[in-house]
């Protein structure tokens, strides 16, 4: 889409091609996820755990990766808007630097205290020599992780996501052959279990980040990696980090109040814990595609303020909404109408759809709204005003959902329903507070793209 333009005829495929690679590249994740899981599960439940277990554990390490390359993301994308290919090279270099340098300290410190922050979990004994010799592994492949991120918010920065996408299915798939190899054994490979999942892991995401690698040092996608912009300026890295922090405090703090409330869950008994589970996971297959139109707007956005075209920003925003509006909407009414048909899919339990039908019926109605506060995220990112994102973040666990579901369970004989009442409490008014800051239009001037 030239950047002067504001047709909706322009924007709408700029968008989808954008956000297609985008949301599928999240569905491999999925599956990424998945494979571990599937293979372990032919071992024993206390194999299969270790992933799981390690996986939320992995989540609060490298939360503060996201933020750092988002933020590296959003400053690719206005000097990409602006026209400056030097900058734009320049903060690649930047961004590399202070992700690496994050891989390795959050490498070091994992190893060294893993068994600790497992104590302090209190995991099982029975499963945890598998999730000690696991979480090892995988953390000694961070610095690989992490280069799929670099690439991933370069190229996403200047508006390309098919190559991220083609990097990520070759290490799902790869990921997928490697891990009946390594666990079971092969040939001449022994059986490894629980550390052959994680072997494979590791081994996927280092052809991963070489592949990466090469593509940003030679410079072929339009976005160049160079030596010379690997030295640390400070001027850049307190940018980084003054549009990285926020977000990932916000994710981090939020991450703490859903423990809290799974905790609550628990108390309710399995029936309410899998109508929970599930629910959760239909709401957020559903809500894949806001993820994906939010990134999407965040580039686009990010590279309109770059040009200074404040217009065609709006016009991206209220393109957006159009869009996922249109998706949400047709998953939540599914949900809403069929919730009991949903569940029933997963677990034929009388209770489970009892629960989960409820759930359905009372959180899908603000998940629309949630939804179009996730593009407003991406909004907010793309223009470095991260600040609302952390706020409002914090708020719905903590200012919201958290005290309406203790309340609630405290005061009330409503039981699971508290539950599913805080949801669409803190979803909704979240929502419409992030919409009204969105409308006042100030944080479209947070940056001056003169100054990036």
């Amino acid at each position: 889409m030239p950047l002067h333009d504001t047709n909706l005829l322009y924007t709408y495929p700029r968008l989808l091609k954008l956000a297609g690679p985008i949301m599928l590249g999240n569905f491999l994740q999925m599956l990424y996820n998945l494979a571990d899981s599937y293979f372990l599960g032919k071992i024993g439940k206390e194999a299969l755990s270790a992933p799981s277990i390690s996986m939320n554990l992995i989540f609060f390490l490298i939360i503060f990766a996201f933020g750092f390359s988002s933020a590296g993301a959003t400053l690719i994308s206005q000097s990409f808007g602006k026209g400056d290919r030097r900058k734009t090279d320049f903060y690649l270099g930047q961004m590399t630097v202070l992700l690496l340098f994050v891989a390795l300290i959050i490498s070091l410190l994992g190893i060294t205290f893993t068994d600790n922050l497992l104590r302090l979990m209190q995991v099982p004994e029975d499963t945890f020599q598998y999730t000690s010799d696991y979480l090892k592994i995988i953390l000694a492949g961070i610095p690989f992780m992490f280069m799929s991120f670099i690439l991933r918010s370069a190229l996403q920065g200047i508006g390309n996501s098919i190559t991220p996408l083609i990097i990520q299915s070759i290490t799902v798939f790869l990921n997928i052959i490697l891990d009946p190899i390594f666990i079971f054994g092969f040939g001449s490979i022994p059986a490894m279990t629980v550390k052959g999942a994680a072997y494979a892991t590791v081994l996927a995401r280092l052809v991963a980040s070489f592949i990466a690698l090469i593509i940003l040092v030679k410079g072929s996608k339009g976005i160049k990696l160079h030596l010379k912009d690997m030295v640390p300026d400070k001027k850049a890295i307190k940018l980084l980090l003054k549009i990285g922090l926020p977000s990932s405090i916000g994710q981090g703090v939020s991450a703490l109040g859903f423990t809290v409330l799974q905790g609550v869950v628990n108390g309710f008994g399995t029936a309410v814990i899998a109508a929970f589970g599930i629910g959760n996971r239909i709401i957020g297959l559903f809500n894949m595609p806001a993820m994906g139109i939010s990134q999407a707007a965040s580039v686009l956005v990010g590279q309109q303020l770059g040009a200074k075209n404040y217009k065609n920003v709006k016009k991206i925003v209220k393109h957006s909404f159009i869009t996922i509006i249109i998706f949400i909407s047709i998953g939540m009414t599914i949900t809403f109408f069929k919730g009991n048909s949903v569940v029933k899919f997963f677990v034929n339990d009388s209770d489970v759809i009892y629960h989960g039908a409820m759930l359905f019926k009372i959180v899908s109605p603000s998940v629309i709204f949630f939804a179009l506060f996730t593009v407003a995220n991406g909004a907010f990112q793309g223009a470095g005003d991260t600040k609302p994102i952390m706020i409002l973040n914090i708020v719905r666990l903590w200012g919201l959902r958290v005290p309406v579901v203790f309340l609630f369970v405290a005061f009330t004989a409503l039981g699971p329903v508290s539950i599913w009442i805080g949801m669409f409490t803190s979803n909704l008014v979240v929502a419409i507070v992030g919409l009204i800051i969105l409308s006042r239009g100030k944080w479209m001037y947070t940056l001056n793209s003169d100054d990036i």
